[in-house]
């Protein structure tokens, strides 16, 4: 047995267990809730009993006494509920890392759909976005913000070498810490599902990004908290030593400046303080994980949590400042107490001013707390992908060659199921520069066009590579292999090919930046033989002589005599055979020109009138 398919056993047997105490925590939920019914109505009917018999005071210590059940049962209760609402979540995470282990589409969460730049040089040539995408089965992050991370690393078109050698060790550090990943996973997944909050984060930077009218409240405070120094003073003495009302005049003046120059900012201080609570709850539980995480043989994870761990600069801090503003304005919702407060003190004035230190605060740090959640989240699904499929992947090298080059072996697609996946060597460097791939229909050809850019990508993410091993040097990529007309903007199909070759080769020739890796799956289809083979040619020589790798499939056996003319160029090629009536493909790659070809054998398999002789 693979160590993929023990994994696989391994989960299997956990979602079994799992699946009995779901069982049995329910069972146990609904006793505890016909419970809860019985000893509040028995309650409620022994104590109306007492009052009937012995008064009011019986009554009262009966009922009291008769409910300490009832609370208890309920407390019971609701650790059960909450027992329950982890273990399902649990298990829909378990139940979700078996359907990416086996590619069960239908059982993976929805796509989650982000803008994609016209014109991308490789995006939907290589499936990395969509219902059926590499950013599908990636893509275990909770947070939109974390799925749209990861979005831009597999879409990143000059992938900063230092960034990415960083990512890559986070994400191998992160793929051995599997409860870390978990809990990270479950505390954010709480949040957002009892908060049904998931963009609490953007509300939040929204919110604070908003600039407060009226500037700030420090000299109105000052002014009024003199004011009622002042009114104090004055009232005493005129009540202990009988000097003039002069408070009067100054608690009127009090009163005005704390109405016009104040209403404004207080009006809406409970909303506000009721708005950072509710969004900081949801993010509290992903916060208050990382403060106390030991990070124990994790020095890459732990200084990219830092701001974390800094004493005073924590989120629990600013979370307690933003309590307490809370309990001070929670006060005064009372109109009397409010009323009361404000006339002694500036309080609402007072506690709008520590609501705007506090917003000033998240201001700064919140924006770097949120990014250390979306990169941890980003970095654990490559790190996941690596742990769901142990034995298929290797950690990719990553130079800075003088010459362009890409080497792997047994290089797999991993959009492929393990079982028919079949594996393939590639070797591109200066001298052999680029693969004329030819062979059958159905072979294998785009197929291994989509494998090697692919993993370059995964390599260039951060992420392990489907291969047994894997150099490459840093690349740009460019892939025509799906390549569609577009009504909408007047563009034929071959309008649509030529300008889609025209972006490749201007992006070959850019001299200033790093040599380009090109994946074209067959050149000018939507014109006749004669011209394609013409086009082709020229298109094929030009190639060859830019800084750059590539693989080029093809029907056009004519073109494999360019390899004749040019050493760069390197003949290689998929079989098939035809047994029991049936076509017949090993999906390897092998070395020279095709010798065959199958459409006629598709046509006559398929009951089409072809000539006996051409068969």
């Amino acid at each position: 047995m693979s160590k993929k398919a023990q994994r696989l056993h391994l989960f299997e047997h956990q979602l079994a267990r799992l699946e009995r105490r779901l069982a049995g925590w329910q069972q146990r939920s609904d006793q505890l809730s016909r419970w809860r019914l019985i000893l509040f109505v028995g309650a409620l009917l022994l104590g109306g009993a007492a009052f009937l018999q012995w008064g009011p005071v019986v009554w009262l210590v009966s009922t009291a006494v008769l409910l300490i059940p009832f609370i208890i049962t309920v407390f019971i209760h609701r650790r059960v509920e909450t027992a329950v609402a982890r273990a399902s979540l649990w298990q829909r995470r378990k139940q979700t890392h078996v359907a990416r282990m086996t590619l069960a589409w239908d059982k993976l969460p929805l796509a989650k759909t982000f803008p994609i730049p016209a014109d991308h040089p490789f995006a939907v040539d290589l499936d990395l976005v969509g219902d059926f995408s590499l950013h599908r089965l990636l893509d275990t992050a909770v947070s939109q913000d974390g799925s749209h991370r990861l979005h831009n690393w597999l879409l990143d078109t000059q992938p900063a070498p230092d960034a990415v050698l960083a990512r890559q060790a986070l994400v191998q550090e992160l793929a051995s810490q599997t409860i870390f990943r978990e809990r990270l996973a479950l505390r954010a997944r709480q949040a957002i599902d009892d908060g049904k909050a998931q963009w609490a984060g953007q509300q939040l930077l929204g919110w604070l990004q908003v600039e407060q009218v009226g500037g700030s409240l420090r000299p109105l405070l000052i002014g009024l908290s003199l004011l009622a120094v002042l009114n104090w003073v004055l009232f005493a003495g005129y009540q202990l030593w009988q000097w003039p009302p002069l408070w009067a005049g100054t608690l009127f003046l009090y009163g005005v400046l704390f109405i016009t120059l104040g209403f404004q900012r207080t009006a809406t201080l409970f909303s506000d303080v009721m708005f950072l609570t509710d969004r900081l709850r949801v993010l509290d539980g992903v916060f208050a994980f990382l403060e106390r995480w030991r990070f124990r043989h994790m020095p890459h994870t732990k200084q990219l949590c830092r701001p974390f761990l800094v004493t005073g600069e924590r989120p629990s801090a600013h979370i307690q400042q933003v309590q307490r503003v809370v309990t001070g304005v929670g006060l005064r919702q009372n109109w009397l107490l409010g009323f009361l407060l404000n006339l002694l003190v500036p309080w609402d004035i007072y506690f709008a001013y520590r609501l705007d230190q506090c917003r000033a605060g998240l201001a700064t740090q919140l924006p770097r707390w949120l990014d250390i959640w979306f990169e941890l989240e980003a970095a654990s699904s490559l790190a996941i992908f690596a742990y769901l499929n142990p034995g298929e992947w290797v950690w990719p090298t990553l130079v800075a060659a003088p010459q362009p080059t890409i080497v792997a072996t047994q290089l797999g697609h991993p959009l492929i199921p393990s079982a028919p996946r079949v594996c393939n060597d590639l070797h591109l460097d200066a001298a052999q520069a680029i693969y004329l791939i030819t062979g059958s229909n159905m072979a294998g050809k785009s197929s291994f066009l989509r494998t090697v850019g692919v993993n370059l990508v995964l390599a260039y993410a951060g992420g392990p590579v489907v291969a047994q091993a894997f150099s490459a040097s840093w690349l740009r990529l460019f892939a025509t292999i799906r390549v569609a007309d577009s009504l909408n903007d007047g563009f034929s199909f071959f309008y649509a090919e030529v300008r889609r070759l025209s972006q490749l080769l201007m992006a070959l020739d850019d001299g200033g930046e790093r040599p380009l890796l090109f994946l074209i799956d067959e050149i000018f289809r939507g014109t006749n033989n004669r011209e394609r083979l013409i086009g082709s040619r020229s298109y094929i020589q030009a190639l060859a002589q830019g800084n750059g790798l590539g693989a080029i499939a093809t029907h056009d056996l004519e073109l494999v005599q360019l390899a004749e003319e040019n050493p760069r160029l390197v003949n290689v090629h998929f079989r098939d055979d035809v047994v029991n009536g049936r076509m017949v493909f090993d999906y390897k790659l092998h070395a020279g020109p095709c010798p065959t070809t199958n459409a006629l054998k598709i046509m006559q398999l398929a009951g089409l009138p072809v000539p006996a002789a051409d068969s």
